[in-house]
């Protein structure tokens, strides 16, 4: 075998890595993505609902903290991919479990605040009014 075949397929092997990399980094933005989303729905259910309390509550909070999580999932896939992107190309990659580690950790705090703002929302009780006088 030629040096040139060897040397072909090592290079077809750092693009395979250099792809999967670039897929991953999607997967954390579509991720990031819906995060800030659900943070903006979070926000502007209150919109859509009949203000019992005068003040706004504490769902902007939530709403707020599912944006800034997303927000920090971008910068911190943005450096991740370009770490490991230069890891592959020196060949010193190894993969770390502490990014897994971070994001379980903050979606699992997203969660509990889903489930602490649901059973805390006040309960609405809609009553329809019918005008039987006609």
């Amino acid at each position: 075998m030629s040096q040139t075949n060897k040397q072909g397929r090592q290079n077809s092997s750092r693009v395979r890595d250099h792809l999967a990399n670039e897929r991953t980094y999607l997967a954390w933005m579509r991720s990031a993505i819906s995060l800030m989303g659900f943070g903006v729905v979070i926000v502007r259910l209150r919109y859509f609902q009949i203000p019992q309390l005068p003040r706004p509550g504490n769902g902007w909070k939530l709403g707020l903290f599912f944006t800034v999580v997303g927000l920090m999932t971008v910068l911190l896939s943005t450096l991740h991919y370009f770490s490991i992107r230069n890891a592959i190309d020196e060949d010193t990659y190894e993969p770390t479990s502490r990014w897994i580690v971070l994001f379980s950790i903050a979606v699992t705090l997203l969660g509990a605040g889903v489930i602490y703002f649901i059973f805390t929302a006040p309960f609405m009780s809609v009553t329809f009014y019918v005008d039987d006088t006609e």
